[in-house]
């Protein structure tokens, strides 16, 4: 089963060169391990652009990010695990690389699930 690790930090707080460099061991291990299906870091929330429903209107545009939070989306992975216990296994090698937060989701295949997109 596929599922997405969404990495949350603080947004003014800056990586250091040994933090990134574990998240560059980190993708090594899953790459070794075959659990690797993607992931990648995001631009700072700055370069955020939200699109909004509000008082009627669709598709409201707006600088910046969704919500004012004091965790913001950084990053993400995707892993092919056999189970959950799997899977937090890997969010805990990445909660020992810096003081982030890992949030573990499910990705739903819509070839396994009951549901039909949009329905």
């Amino acid at each position: 089963m596929q599922y997405m690790l969404l990495i949350y930090g603080d947004p003014n707080r800056q990586s250091t060169e040994a933090e990134m460099q574990g998240y560059f061991d980190f993708t090594k291990v899953v790459r070794q391990r075959g659990a690797f299906i993607s992931g990648e870091p995001l631009h700072p929330i700055t370069s955020a652009t939200s699109i909004r429903t509000a008082g009627g209107s669709r598709g409201l545009v707006t600088d910046g990010p969704f919500a004012e939070t004091h965790e913001v989306l950084g990053g993400f992975y995707i892993l092919e695990c056999k189970d959950l216990d799997e899977t937090i296994g890997y969010a805990r090698m990445i909660n020992a690389i810096d003081d982030s937060t890992v949030e573990i989701r499910p990705v739903m295949d819509f070839a396994m699930e009951k549901v039909t997109p949009g329905g």
